[in-house]
């Protein structure tokens, strides 16, 4: 997972989106950046940057989207090499967005070789990736310097960021070609083109608790919960630097995660809803 419900974060239709940038550009963008994809970078930690300040109010205030219906290209899961290949390219300059989200991403990198990213395929810093909460895995989206317009395809195979006020992770490629792999962190606007699985119904769900800098809190975490809801599926692991707690409700519920989610204290640790599918 990295650092892995799109609480905080409004999303509004493409269309009303002021600034828009021209589909022939957009193309042109997208077809520059599989070259960059492919260049490849030198593994390395993730830059240290300041944490983010709140979303400006233009960002803030749009009115949430509908959810419109899922394409009928599906896209393949897992994701090609490379993570986006020609034809996802002309499905995105063909198609309009179904969904858009604004809000903070930063970068990440494995902390060790041979990692696998939350799809099950081994992490490629090179590879046009990313990490979200809670979109379906192998969905394709479009990712917007807001700043600089810079713009890039990529697909979803990650879980994070677990960071309160951040929207995205993206792999070493992605971040350079969005242009925030020396700045660490920017706003951005990710548009979604298509998902393999709807986005507002059924999906598996869990809620990712902490993080833990104490391993007996999480145990501690683990046995509460185990308590208060029987039947559940929880368990405690360590991440990077920390150790986390994840409870999957009975059936992998989306209504019993969200609530599970709700009822937690603050002192119990930061909440996180997320997708496992």
């Amino acid at each position: 997972m990295s650092g892995g419900e799109l609480q905080g974060r409004e999303v509004r239709p493409v269309a009303s989106w002021p600034g828009a940038v021209a589909r022939g550009a957009v193309s042109f963008a997208l077809a520059a950046i599989v070259s960059l994809g492919a260049t490849g970078c030198k593994h390395r930690e993730n830059t240290r940057v300041a944490p983010p300040q709140a979303l400006p109010p233009e960002v803030e205030t749009y009115p949430a989207a509908p959810t419109a219906p899922v394409p009928a290209r599906i896209p393949v899961t897992p994701a090609p090499p490379g993570g986006i290949n020609d034809d996802d390219l002309a499905f995105v300059a063909a198609h309009k967005p179904i969904l858009s989200e604004v809000g903070y991403a930063t970068w990440y990198t494995a902390p060790y070789k041979g990692r696998r990213a939350a799809n099950g395929q081994v992490f490629d810093d090179d590879a046009m990736t990313a990490a979200h909460r809670t979109l379906p895995m192998g969905s394709l989206v479009v990712v917007t310097n807001m700043k600089t317009g810079e713009s890039s395809a990529m697909r979803i195979t990650d879980r994070g960021p677990f960071v309160e006020d951040r929207m995205l992770d993206l792999t070493i490629a992605s971040a350079k070609a969005v242009g925030i792999f020396r700045t660490g962190m920017a706003i951005v606007r990710m548009d979604v083109y298509e998902t393999p699985k709807p986005m507002a119904t059924g999906g598996r769900w869990c809620v990712q608790i902490g993080a833990f800098h104490d391993e007996e809190d999480a145990i501690a975490l683990k046995a509460q919960l185990l308590s208060d809801y029987p039947g559940a599926n929880v368990i405690e692991f360590p991440g990077e630097k920390s150790f986390w707690v994840r409870i999957r409700p009975q059936g992998d519920d989306r209504a019993m995660a969200e609530q599970i989610a709700r009822h937690l204290q603050p002192v119990e640790g930061d909440a996180y809803l997320t997708r496992l599918d």
